[in-house]
């Protein structure tokens, strides 16, 4: 069975979906978008990841036409619709077509895609061993608004990952440009000091992920001592243990720092309980 993408309310095979050559999403990147994952057909914190883009979109300007009760139907339609119950799931909102020039949109008609992948994911001893990562070159600017929000401008994270890629790494970290760590490409980051978490601050050139902000939430349950600070290059590559958050990836340990081991040069223990409750709290959350 072909699978099918959500265009504007309508549901159309993946081969024939199409947006105006005209879209503002296309032309100038005016847009944002959000991934989620599923499990057993329903979407993990919906509602977080709906809220996120409503705050973005209210930057833009194009919150007023936004219509979040349609788009979480949209988002569950198109999951049915597709037979995946375990998924990767994109929602993509454009200021849709304008008129020439870089004015901000004032038509109020968007364009809204969803697409449904079937998940895939590393393999188990990926996640036992962890990710080798390079600190990129390129830099996440902490003053700009657009580094908190998941914009269609994407192309400094692609070439970070790139970068990574080119040497022979799985993953890429941003420093901020006052020299301090960001993010990786994809995912938020996290150090573990003496059983203590530190994760970089929203004002650190940051996205503020939905599993970030879980996590930060399961440390308060469990009490371990979490605190948002600025994190050197130094003391992150000294860490007992270092991960990354995303929402398809969960958590996933960073064994190696530009070719030196951190900690042990695998998933630690801070690491492993963090993950196995992560799974604990999607499961209640989805069945």
């Amino acid at each position: 069975m072909e699978q099918v993408v959500y265009i504007n309310g309508e549901l159309v095979n993946r081969g024939g979906a199409c947006i105006s050559a005209f879209d503002r999403g296309f032309l100038y990147g005016y847009g944002l978008f959000e991934t989620m994952r599923s499990y057993g057909g329903r979407v993990f914190y919906l509602d977080r990841h709906i809220a996120r883009l409503a705050d973005s979109a209210a930057v833009l300007g194009i919150r007023e036409a936004l219509e979040p009760e349609k788009l979480e139907d949209g988002v569950l339609m198109t999951l049915k619709a597709n037979g995946q119950e375990d998924a990767r799931i994109r929602l993509t909102v454009t200021a849709g077509k304008g008129s020439r020039g870089i004015g901000l949109p004032s038509t109020g008609n968007l364009t809204a895609v969803i697409s449904v992948e079937k998940l895939a994911l590393p393999s188990a001893e990926t996640y036992a061993k962890g990710l080798r990562a390079r600190i990129a070159g390129v830099r996440r600017n902490g003053g700009s608004p657009l580094c908190r929000m998941k914009t269609l401008g994407y192309l400094e994270t692609m070439l970070a990952h790139a970068e990574a890629l080119a040497a022979g790494c799985d993953e890429a970290i941003l420093l901020n440009t006052d020299g301090y760590v960001a993010e990786c490409s994809a995912s938020n980051i996290f150090v573990v000091e003496e059983g203590s978490l530190i994760t970089p601050p929203a004002d650190a050139g940051i996205l503020p992920g939905i599993t970030r902000g879980i996590i930060i939430d399961l440390a308060s349950r469990l009490g371990i001592e979490l605190t948002q600070q600025a994190v050197s290059v130094e003391r992150m590559k000294g860490a007992q243990e270092v991960f990354i958050t995303n929402s398809v990836v969960e958590i996933m340990p960073i064994a190696a720092i530009d070719g030196g081991e951190v900690g042990a040069g695998r998933r630690g223990k801070v690491t492993e309980l963090l993950a196995t409750e992560y799974r604990k709290l999607t499961w209640s959350n989805t069945r």
